[in-house]
């Protein structure tokens, strides 16, 4: 992942919060805003209500591998910022993929290009 393309500011953070929309699923919970950007920032977060930094950690990874197997193609102009829930602790990558696309449905603001063939 690029590094301009992290959101990093609590401004930014704040503005998402504020400004924005929220989309909740059982996993994962989508705070979006749309941006004057060009590009996409996305952030990923696990608070400790999630567990202990192994925890949280696997959460974050898991919300990333899950958004990059889904093929989900995000929008450009927009600060996304997924949120664990208690939830993904005992959850595999396709359940977690399944609850990001649900949300992803029904925000209706990315490109779903399908899923990706696995070999």
């Amino acid at each position: 992942m690029r590094k301009d393309g992290v959101l990093r500011n609590q401004r930014d953070f704040d503005q998402v919060y504020r400004k924005g929309k929220s989309v909740p699923s059982r996993h994962v919970v989508i705070f979006y805003r749309r941006t004057r950007r060009p590009e996409t920032r996305i952030a990923f977060l696990a608070s400790k209500k999630v567990g202990n930094s192994v925890k949280r950690n696997r959460a974050r990874r898991l919300m990333r591998a899950a958004l990059r197997n889904s093929g989900i193609q995000l929008e450009p102009g927009v600060d996304y910022i997924f949120i664990a829930r208690n939830s993904i602790t005992g959850a595999k990558c396709p359940e977690v993929e399944k609850s990001l696309m649900s949300a992803f449905r029904r925000m209706g603001g990315a490109k779903n290009e399908g899923r990706r063939k696995r070999h």
